[in-house]
């Protein structure tokens, strides 16, 4: 269900914060996910369902990162997933995001309150990691692009880690961004993680990114970092000045 289709509750303009910052404010998302009972960060299930499915089993062990009131767990559930864990760091989103499932009949699916960049499982203990528009809160007050604060790339880094430790060997990080190959491409391709590197777009007028990161299949190809000079032009569509998605996509045309 995208954001136009909400009811008109939902569509409330005062869980938008004043500044992109307050999204690094965990008292901001429990105050938002105490009002509001569902949001869908860049697309519903539907727009990449047909991408997402190509990379998990019905017997593969996924965890989803930054659950939050998304319903991403229950399209998979219905999809014949069943090891389904969710995660996230407000205790309310946890508890809500519980009792919603349980409401459901959805008891297989486990949901912890969390941090990212600290997960409290074993290593190898899963088949399948997604996140979706989660890491790119990260990013929000992050400086230049090109050049982001130590503070963001420390973070960032932190997180991919954790998420690279509890892939099983050939595990698959799925994640769903805005953030263009430009910008990502120089985390994800880090010395210290062993996963190939693949990318697809979904989107009508503007693109979303698919990344597939498959641990233990790096190939032997370096990627060269992006200079300044090979910056893309890029502005932003109508349809993302009516909801937030439009926060966290770059306009490098204003850099």
């Amino acid at each position: 269900m995208d954001r136009a289709e909400d009811p008109p509750e939902l569509q409330k303009s005062d869980v938008v914060p004043p500044t992109a910052s307050a999204y690094l404010d965990p008292k901001y998302w429990d105050e938002r996910f105490a009002q509001e009972d569902h949001y869908e960060w860049f697309k519903d299930y539907s727009h990449f369902r047909h991408l997402i499915l190509q990379h998990i089993q019905p017997d593969s062990s996924v965890l989803e990162l930054g659950c939050g009131n998304s319903q991403l767990c229950e399209e998979l559930y219905r999809d014949g997933i069943n090891e389904l864990t969710c995660i996230d760091l407000s205790p309310i989103a946890v508890e809500r995001m519980k009792n919603r499932l349980l409401s459901k009949g959805y008891k297989e699916i486990k949901v912890l309150e969390a941090d990212m960049l600290d997960l409290p499982f074993e290593d190898q203990c899963f088949d399948v990691v997604i996140e979706k528009g989660t890491m790119d809160v990260l990013f929000v007050d992050s400086g230049d692009p090109w050049n982001p604060h130590p503070a963001t790339v420390d973070k960032v880094m932190a997180m991919l880690k954790e998420v690279h430790r509890v892939l099983k060997p050939n595990g698959i990080f799925i994640s769903i961004t805005f953030g263009q190959p430009h910008f990502r491409r120089r985390f994800f391709n880090d010395p210290e993680f062993t996963w190939s590197i693949e990318w697809s777009t979904f989107g009508e007028t503007f693109h979303y990114f698919f990344y597939i990161l498959k641990k233990g299949q790096r190939s032997s190809e370096s990627y060269e970092p992006v200079k300044a000079s090979e910056k893309p032009s890029m502005s932003l569509f109508h349809e993302e000045l009516e909801g937030e998605d439009f926060i966290f996509r770059t306009n490098i045309d204003e850099m």
